[in-house]
């Protein structure tokens, strides 16, 4: 039976463009089926919605060739400072400062708007002839069997490929489809998105700061303006995000400080429900899951893309390993090797960003006092705070070849 792609994607956001890419130098034919109509998506204007990349991210953006498409948008961020406090009240006496210079490779990130990130990805790939973008449609069901896998689009129409990737998120249709089975939970708590302008420069340094309900994170956008996530409990996010703009920021102000002077709204708030959501299995027979398909997580350190990325990195190695030795690229045994090596570092992933949710988005008295002597200890302790900050910059690990 004859096949119309090689591997299909199932997902159109920013993970599914990034491995077509990937997989399109590595010479293998891909189609993307993209729900959303991309003109509609890539003419956006600023919404203030923005990513933070980690630098072995921004490896992999330039080894796709889509880093050059963006690096005039992009803020580098080149400190992190974390603190513990209440609102109003200003931190507390210990804190971590990751300071860039004191690695060598630099930034440890860098901060790009979505409007940006996704009209690179979609010239970078009108530019390859090997890629077919079907945009407007969706996958809806999935045949597979001994060679492959047919694939039934919401138009009613079919293709068939070697092996069907799910990039679909949370909801993956695709794991559903092929009876893979999540865990997870909900936090009770909402993430408020924005993006604000201020008096004074951030000089790239980006913010992390937790309080009871849940963290703020402050990230630098280029110019004088940050984008703000910032997380609390359900109820009491769906009262702010109800409030008028300038209410809105009247809550926000204490909560922010004044170290960057004036603060005012612009672009488009909102909101998203907080929880953590993996699947059971990355891979299923002739299927693999990249991205939030296969593990959604607490936006607490910014890793959820990078995560993906990851993900898009190690499975475009691994097919493209198989085929240069005449392997079936999809499979059991190549996609077992896929999900060996992404397993461990999402689960400690996993582990690490549920903990430290769970630990500081709290008003204990005792694990205050507890994790300012420990962001104290870490801070003093220049091995310690390194090897922190080259996990923020996501240079730990096992790292695949277009991270390196």
């Amino acid at each position: 039976m004859s096949f119309d792609t090689d591997i299909l994607i199932a997902g159109g956001g920013l993970n599914g463009p990034a491995l077509a890419l990937a997989l399109a130098q590595a010479g293998f034919d891909v189609t993307v089926v993209d729900a959303r109509p991309a003109p509609a998506r890539a003419a956006g204007n600023f919404d203030g919605r923005g990513y933070a990349l980690a630098l072995a991210s921004k490896r992999l953006l330039e080894a796709i060739g889509v880093w050059d498409h963006v690096a005039d948008h992009a803020e580098p961020m080149r400190d992190i400072k974390v603190s513990d406090g209440r609102a109003g009240e200003g931190p507390a006496p210990f804190f971590l400062h990751f300071d860039h210079r004191e690695i060598e490779e630099g930034p440890m990130g860098f901060m790009v708007e979505d409007r940006f990130l996704y009209r690179a990805f979609m010239s970078a790939m009108e530019a390859a002839p090997t890629i077919t973008l079907i945009s407007g449609t969706q996958v809806t069901g999935q045949t597979v069997d001994a060679s492959g896998v047919t694939v039934t689009l919401s138009d009613t129409t079919t293709r068939r490929a070697r092996l069907l990737v799910g990039c679909d998120g949370r909801q993956t249709g695709v794991g559903k489809r092929a009876a893979i089975k999540r865990t997870g939970w909900g936090y009770g708590q909402t993430a408020l998105v924005c993006a604000i302008k201020h008096e004074r420069p951030h000089n790239g340094v980006a913010h992390q700061f937790f309080m009871p309900p849940g963290p703020l994170a402050i990230l630098p956008l280029p110019g004088n303006m940050s984008s703000i996530v910032w997380s609390e409990n359900d109820a009491t996010a769906a009262a702010i995000h109800a409030l008028s703009d300038d209410d809105y920021m009247a809550v926000l102000r204490p909560r922010f400080g004044d170290f960057l002077g004036e603060i005012e709204l612009t672009g488009n708030r909102f909101t998203y429900p907080l929880s953590l959501s993996v699947a059971n299995e990355f891979i299923a027979e002739r299927v693999a899951l990249v991205g939030d398909a296969a593990h959604g997580l607490h936006p607490i350190a910014g890793q959820g893309l990078n995560a993906g990325l990851r993900d898009v990195a190690a499975l475009a190695e691994v097919l493209s390993a198989a085929q240069e030795r005449g392997e079936d690229f999809a499979s059991a045994l190549v996609l077992a090797r896929y999900q060996e090596w992404r397993r461990f570092d999402t689960a400690t992933l996993v582990a690490a960003t549920d903990l430290t949710n769970k630990l500081f988005s709290n008003d204990n008295p005792l694990l205050r006092a507890a994790r300012d002597v420990g962001m104290g200890l870490i801070g003093s302790m220049p091995g310690l705070r390194r090897t922190f900050m080259r996990e923020a910059a996501g240079l730990n690990g096992e790292l695949p070849k277009l991270m390196r």
